[in-house]
């Protein structure tokens, strides 16, 4: 069955808990015992409705305060298809989390509150989207029963929120009026909002088409070396891994890194079972025919001469630690399984995510976002993220605490 990865974000109390928890309601994802916790507990805090935020705030600070700290991951099964919501939290502090949890998914649901309009934290998630290249927005302006369904206040939200996006072209934009509390727009259209013809929630969740980036680079990560040892199998040598780019087929000349080696696949095995042809995301064991030396976190790539490994990158870099990221600073890069040290070069500019702009900086303090030059110790193979997020993200690592200091989308 399909599954469609997705992120929910927008400012504190724009009422993203509610919306999930609705969308569980309306498609029956909720189980008894967890639509009677509702019932029960909404009636125990005196309210007048049910409150579905309780379906996904699952952190007990979370409920105390009414609002999203961590990222929680929720399932809803649709008629067609399966959805995979990451619920990211509004406050600015937890920026950060909005990365991690936009870093799988292929649409956003912005959420905007329709009394408040367009804030500074809309613009920053709005930023972080196009920053990871997700192309498919679903703008959803909520609260409108609060409005008292105002056509013409969702028309200002609306043109506001296209006049931040500075190029539209790739992107596909969906404007939604609704009330996630008292379920208007969510399954069917709203009767409440005839001025409003487009589909319900729901409605474009089951009818959207996933975008699939297209990549050049066919590559292949180690991540085991099989050596059975045994008599039969004296000389048997395997890369066990995954094709995270492209495709590979017997017969084709590879490079092997970080060593750089050439060689030819000999033979391709999936489950015991020998086939000509890998692609992503498949996972498999490969047999070369030279005997080359690699181990996990090595990387095998077709052979392209326009496509040479190097130490050198560029990246927006989203910074995730209380110590500031400085020039001159060492660090773990892990991109996929490929794991060197590196060196911050120059800090050439921190994004303002109030306008966008690019402004000078010596450094990125926590949750800031900037771009970054960097060197590896070994050449990398990779690609820019918005080409490739498989090749195009990775992960600076404390070499003192080996915590995630920030991550980082090559440009």
């Amino acid at each position: 069955m399909d599954v469609l990865q997705l992120v929910t974000a927008g400012s504190v109390d724009d009422g993203k808990s509610t919306l999930i928890g609705r969308l569980l309601y309306e498609t029956r994802s909720l189980k008894a015992d967890q639509l009677e916790h509702i019932e029960s507990k909404s009636k125990a805090l005196g309210y007048d409705y049910l409150d579905f935020s309780l379906a996904t705030d699952g952190l007990l600070t979370e409920r105390e305060q009414g609002i999203t700290i961590d990222i929680s991951h929720i399932y809803c099964q649709l008629k067609n298809r399966r959805l995979v919501i990451a619920d990211a939290p509004g406050h600015e502090e937890y920026t950060r989390n909005m990365v991690t949890g936009a870093s799988n998914a292929s649409l956003a649901i912005l959420l905007i509150d329709a009394r408040k309009g367009v804030l500074e934290q809309t613009k920053r998630h709005l930023y972080i989207t196009q920053l990871m290249g997700i192309s498919q927005l679903i703008f959803a302006v909520n609260k409108m029963d609060l409005i008292d369904y105002d056509e013409h206040v969702f028309a200002e939200i609306r043109e506001a929120l296209l006049s931040l996006i500075k190029d539209p072209s790739g992107l596909e934009l969906s404007f939604v009026p609704l009330s996630a509390l008292e379920g208007e727009n969510i399954a069917e259209p709203s009767t409440q909002m005839p001025w409003y013809e487009g589909p319900s929630l729901l409605q474009l969740l089951e009818e959207t088409n996933p975008q699939e980036k297209q990549s050049s680079k066919n590559a292949f990560e180690v991540q085991y070396v099989i050596r059975p040892k045994r008599h039969q199998l004296h000389d048997y040598r395997g890369f066990a891994g995954k094709v995270c780019s492209g495709s590979l087929s017997v017969g084709d000349p590879v490079w092997v890194l970080p060593s750089g080696t050439k060689t030819t696949i000999e033979k391709i095995e999936r489950y015991e079972t020998q086939v000509d042809t890998i692609q992503a995301p498949q996972n498999a064991t490969l047999l070369l025919k030279d005997e080359v030396d690699s181990s996990r976190g090595g990387i095998i790539v077709l052979e392209d001469p326009s496509g040479e490994p190097s130490k050198n990158l560029k990246a927006k870099v989203c910074w995730m630690q209380k110590d500031a990221l400085r020039s001159n600073t060492r660090y773990w890069i892990q991109l996929g399984v490929q794991k060197v040290q590196a060196k911050i070069g120059t800090i050439n500019s921190r994004v303002d995510l109030e306008s966008w702009d690019e402004t000078s900086a010596s450094a990125l303090e926590l949750n800031d976002i900037g771009e970054v030059d960097i060197r590896t110790a070994q050449p990398l193979f990779f690609e820019p993220y918005k080409t490739n997020p498989k090749l195009g993200a990775f992960i600076l690592i404390d070499p003192q605490t080996n915590n995630t200091a920030g991550v980082g989308f090559i440009q």
